[in-house]
């Protein structure tokens, strides 16, 4: 079967990697930036049109607040990023999150901000690749009519590129991701110009419209709630920024360094195009409704159900650019293609945290495992999956599933924070040395203001959002939490089950006597070459079994048993319903409860074959057999292969291609954590 699948695996995902070429799927900067940050740079195309989504439910007076909550995001941008960067320099074993509430707050606050972080990375890719498919369907009515299709289809497209591992991935990515910054930072910088040097007036294509507030004149509690609601949308612009301090084993040394220095640039960026597009949407008077059918009037008449509303982006760089124009254009792809490269921050971090909580026995240990590109397949194809379930269960609608968003990530932003906050407290108390001490103590209040801020917007978040949505999101981390925590328990329970003791036990002691069973069907090859195997092992005895199921053929058995004058004793195995597991498997238990001290030793002769077909053809009554046999006390089954031709001329076959590796023969799991990493207690 594997070869069956080899060759399209290689076309799909490359060649195999060898595991001591670890080190050249490293990440530069310059490729690092896209690959962990395509998220927060991403989400400029949708979190400005969020926050007046919002507002215009209090009509176009409210949207005089915008300037205000973008203030607020970007002081809440500048304060994650300043302390995710004492994260990742404390820290960089790429446990970021996870790894420092873990060893400050304890496993509790670390699984916590694990299924926070998982859950948010599942909902990365689902939001952004369903974003993606909207802005694409307003120019093909195809992708309207089939979007949830076309956003499973990307997500197996990004599946498979990121399959090829994380530095092609990187690659491929830099190109799109830094043509649309480009072309963001142009267009505030061509319609500032237009603005204040050449006095033009810049008119969105809403511009004439107005809008019917869904609740005119609102003044005390209710506005500040509506504010606070619209801050918390515009929020989406830090989603994924914590992904770094996940990825900082795969940039280039020194990772710590290079890992902070892509935060910053990656704040500046992202600040810088959200603060440009608002103030922009302000300008050219662009207009946005949650409910832009009804509430959106042209001429006195609503726009009616027909009305496709256009992000903000694009209406600011249709008012900049001009309708049709190349940049226009050239800009308008990028933004649809960077927000299916967006997914890719989750990409990135989901298997990172996977492995990692797989090394710990909360997942299983398979996402701990390396695939043949040396990335962590299993946790790509684990995301990739469930991305897929949620954006067929909520028809790749992203208005929708924006309301499960940031809850997740706020927090692990809070406690890790927190846990940093502890982190430099238990520092303080034996440093001596002053330079170091005024360092951590700079440092210590950069984490509590980080703490107290996000902590602050997390209540928001879930005060503003709770009945739209982010219900949904708790309940997917309370069902990580548990799903870990029974992995856990389950694989403690086994270690402590299996775990060597220091005085001798049943299993440490050496059997009374080894009763060897060779199970015959007929008189061949591999039969007479398993019947030698037993004799070698010189058991205390030592008996053929067979199970007839054809009278005819048992007594061919028979007859040719004694022809050839086999000292070994043959014992014939009644089965009115004509069953071979089940009379052997009695057979043997029964030997087990006349002699418990006695160890049952069952042989069984197999083909070994070169074909995939041929499996199918061979073998399934002795894996089935040994399937059974597994769950019986005392007893050992042990193959005796017999290799046909068909599996020599594989053989022959395989060697002939040169650096060939069989799937799977690369397995290695991420470094250990003490490696790269400044000491920390």
């Amino acid at each position: 079967m594997s070869k069956l699948t080899d060759l399209p695996k290689r076309i799909l995902i490359g060649r195999a990697l060898r595991s001591d070429r670890l080190g050249e799927t490293l990440l530069p900067k310059r490729v690092a930036l896209p690959v962990f940050a395509s998220d927060p740079l991403s989400s400029v195309a949708y979190a400005p049109g969020e926050v007046l989504l919002v507002l215009s439910i209090a009509g176009l007076s409210a949207y005089h607040f915008s300037p205000w909550i973008a203030v607020a995001v970007v002081v809440l941008m500048f304060t994650v990023v300043a302390s995710y960067r004492q994260n990742v320099r404390e820290y960089p074993s790429g446990g970021g999150d996870y790894e420092v509430a873990t060893t400050n707050l304890g496993p509790k606050a670390g699984l916590t901000v694990a299924s926070a972080l998982l859950v948010d990375y599942v909902l990365t890719v689902a939001v952004s690749i369903s974003a993606g498919i909207e802005n694409l369907g307003s120019a093909v009515p195809f992708i309207v009519e089939n979007k949830v299709a076309c956003a499973v289809g990307v997500i197996v497209l990004l599946t498979l590129m990121n399959l090829r591992g994380v530095r092609e991935s990187g690659t491929l990515f830099a190109i799109p991701t830094y043509v649309f910054v480009t072309g963001v930072f142009l267009m505030i910088a061509w319609g500032s110009f237009r603005a204040v040097v050449l006095g033009d007036e810049m008119r969105a294509p809403t511009a004439d419209f107005e809008i019917k507030p869904e609740h005119p004149g609102l003044a005390g509690f209710a506005l500040v709630f509506l504010l606070l609601r619209a801050f918390s949308s515009g929020c989406a612009a830090l989603t994924g920024v914590e992904a770094i301090s996940n990825g900082v084993p795969a940039f280039r040394k020194p990772k710590s360094r290079n890992a902070a220095t892509t935060l910053a640039m990656m704040g500046t960026l992202a600040v810088t195009m959200f603060c440009g597009i608002i103030a922009l949407a302000a300008a050219t008077d662009v207009r946005m409704a949650e409910n832009p059918a009804k509430d959106l009037i042209h001429d006195g008449v609503p726009l009616g159900p027909d009305y496709v509303q256009d992000p903000v982006i694009s209406q600011v760089a249709e008012a900049v650019f001009g309708h049709g124009s190349l940049l226009f254009l050239i800009l308008a792809a990028a933004t649809a293609l960077v927000l299916f490269l967006a997914a890719n921050t989750a990409y990135n971090g989901f298997p990172l945290l996977g492995s990692i909580l797989a090394q710990d026995r909360y997942l299983p240990r398979q996402l701990h495992t390396r695939g043949d590109r040396l990335a962590f397949s299993n946790g790509i194809v684990l995301l990739a999956g469930a991305a897929g379930l949620l954006v067929w269960i909520y028809g790749a609608d992203s208005t929708r599933l924006i309301q499960l968003y940031i809850v997740g990530v706020f927090v692990s932003f809070t406690l890790s924070q927190t846990g940093m906050v502890r982190h430099w407290n238990r520092l303080l108390v034996t440093e001596k040395d002053q330079a170091r001490r005024r360092h951590m103590i700079r440092s210590r209040a950069i984490n509590t203001f980080g703490a107290f801020f996000t902590g602050l917007v997390l209540v928001v978040v879930l005060v503003t959002k709770f009945t739209h949505g982010a219900w949904v999101a708790l309940l997917g981390m309370c069902i990580f939490y548990a799903t870990m925590t029974a992995i856990r328990r389950h694989y403690d329970r086994v270690a402590e089950e299996i775990a060597a003791p220091d005085t001798p036990t049943d299993d440490s002691v050496r059997p009374s006597r080894v009763h060897s069973v060779l199970l015959i069907s007929k008189i061949h090859r591999p039969a007479l070459r398993a019947l030698a195997y037993a004799r070698l092992m010189r058991s205390d005895t030592l008996e053929a079994l067979s199970v007839n199921v054809d009278p005819d053929e048992t007594r061919a058995l028979r007859d040719e048993w004694e022809r050839r004058g086999i000292d070994v004793p043959l014992k014939v195995l009644d089965s009115p319903y004509r069953e071979v597991t089940r009379p052997v498997i009695e057979y043997v238990k029964s030997l087990r409860k006349e002699a418990p001290r006695d160890v049952v030793s069952v042989i069984i002769p197999e083909y070994v074959v070169g074909h995939w077909y041929e499996h199918l053809l061979h073998n399934q009554s002795a894996l089935r057999l040994k399937g059974r046999l597994l769950f019986t006390p005392g007893v050992m089954v042990t193959s005796v292969p017999y290799q046909l031709e068909s599996s020599e001329a594989a053989k022959k076959r395989a060697r002939k291609r040169q650096d060939w590796a069989a799937p799977g023969s690369v397995r290695r799991g991420p470094k250990e954590r003490a490696k790269d990493s400044s000491p920390h207690t």
